[in-house]
């Protein structure tokens, strides 16, 4: 007695690990509307922008910072002068009869050199346009994810449309099943001879168009998993019904973010102005091997190249940005102000949209409140038709009538359901809470 007892109980532990395993496969086959939006993001091509800004913006930034390092520069050049300088007659005779060839400076000069330059002081230029690459990437990278954003609308159209298709499923699979228990009635009410054929026919035409519909929904539901597979990249063929959820009135949107980031490139544009008008220090050294060098009085005894050098400091104050500063300065403003008049009227638009999904969400739960009792009045109805065709008190059209009427009842509630939930995930997409 005690083995069969433990064999039970074995057998129910097996069983109810059985039953767990199920229930996790099952719930692992619907999808959240939360994940599917997590992998429609990271499946759209847009993703990839983000590494991709950002390494660009790394490089600009490190090839604008080597502005720091010595710039050198080589040339080369040779020149044919009309004229070059040379001894005053009275000098180069007296040089002549002391003996000395004075040949003079030759017309044609020759020169390869090389030139370094080191900056050491620049008013903020380099650091300035450091910054503002810092910035365009960040408004570069704010615009993406206002791009990436925007997919997640595109997947609850989808998820919704998908949720509401597979609620009319099961209540077109009920109604071919009250159709064909109804048509089996019939059947027998035929046979028995108390039931006219056209009774019959009439109720199987009706089963027909029951499982015209449901194919037309199955076409539909294939159709919109495809596509919702497709944006998410992952297979979706079952979605969960989400929860009802509250949001928050606080705006976290995207858009905000990309404004903030044009507002600070602004900002960056202004600091690289400033440093535009301030003097500039910087070290420098040439030198050069070629004809004629520094000593013009030796190059013009001797016709040979030399090697010659120079270093020095040299301070340069460009003062162009004065001429342009003024209007510079006056589309800054502009731009601050366009930017600032597009916030307010993403703000505004995006308000009116909370308010349109708030309104359109608590309008269709006050109408599901009365969409139960339609529901049981209707079945209470078509059961009495039932009964009353069942007696021949009426005649099959109208227990057609309140089967139509009851089902329709019942998808208007899944109907009413689904758009309350669209409307509220739809203003939890206006706030992004």
């Amino acid at each position: 007695m005690q083995v069969k007892i433990r064999t039970t109980n074995i057998m129910h532990r097996i069983l109810i690990t059985l039953l767990i395993i199920a229930a996790s496969l099952t719930a692992t086959a619907q999808v959240t509307l939360e994940q599917c939006q997590q992998a429609a993001v990271s499946n759209y091509p847009l993703i990839k922008q983000r590494d991709l800004i950002r390494l660009t913006t790394d490089y600009t930034v490190a090839n604008i910072k080597k502005g720091w390092l010595p710039q050198v520069s080589a040339s080369a050049h040779a020149t044919l002068q009309s004229d070059v300088t040379a001894w005053p007659d009275e000098m180069r005779d007296m040089l002549t009869r002391s003996g000395l060839d004075v040949k003079g400076l030759k017309k044609d000069q020759y020169r390869v050199g090389l030139d370094v330059n080191q900056t050491i002081y620049d008013g903020g230029s380099i650091a300035g346009q450091a910054a503002l690459a810092r910035e365009q990437g960040l408004v570069q990278q704010a615009q993406n994810e206002v791009n990436l954003y925007a997919v997640k609308m595109r997947v609850n159209e989808l998820y919704f449309a998908l949720l509401l298709v597979k609620e009319k499923q099961k209540l077109n699979h009920d109604l071919q099943a009250l159709l064909e228990s109804n048509e089996k009635k019939l059947e027998s009410m035929y046979r028995r001879g108390t039931a006219a054929e056209s009774d019959l026919n009439t109720v199987k035409a009706e089963h027909l168009v029951a499982v015209q519909q449901g194919l037309d929904l199955t076409a539909q539901q294939q159709a919109l998993s495809r596509m919702l597979s497709t944006l998410c990249g992952i297979d979706v063929t079952d979605v969960q019904k989400p929860p009802v959820v509250e949001t928050g009135d606080m705006n976290n949107r995207p858009e905000l973010q990309l404004y903030d980031a044009q507002l600070r490139l602004t900002d960056a544009h202004k600091q690289t102005l400033d440093a535009a008008m301030r003097p500039k220090l910087s070290l420098f050294a040439q030198g050069f091997y070629g004809y004629p060098g520094y000593n013009m009085f030796d190059d013009m005894m001797r016709h040979r190249w030399s090697l010659n050098g120079m270093i020095g400091a040299r301070i340069t104050w460009n003062i162009t940005p004065l001429y342009t500063r003024k209007h510079d300065m006056a589309k800054l403003k502009l731009q601050r102000q366009q930017i600032e008049n597009s916030r307010e009227t993403f703000v505004l638009n995006n308000r009116l949209d909370q308010i349109q999904h708030a309104d359109n969400a608590r309008r269709y739960h006050s109408v599901m409140a009365t969409d139960a009792d339609i529901i049981a009045l209707r079945s209470k109805v078509r059961k009495a038709a039932e009964s009353k065709l069942a007696h021949g008190i009426i005649a099959v059209n109208d227990l057609v009538k309140e089967i139509n009427s009851e089902n329709a009842a019942r998808v208007q509630q899944s109907i009413h359901e689904t758009e309350m939930l669209k409307e509220i995930y739809d203003l939890k997409y206006a706030t992004n809470n």
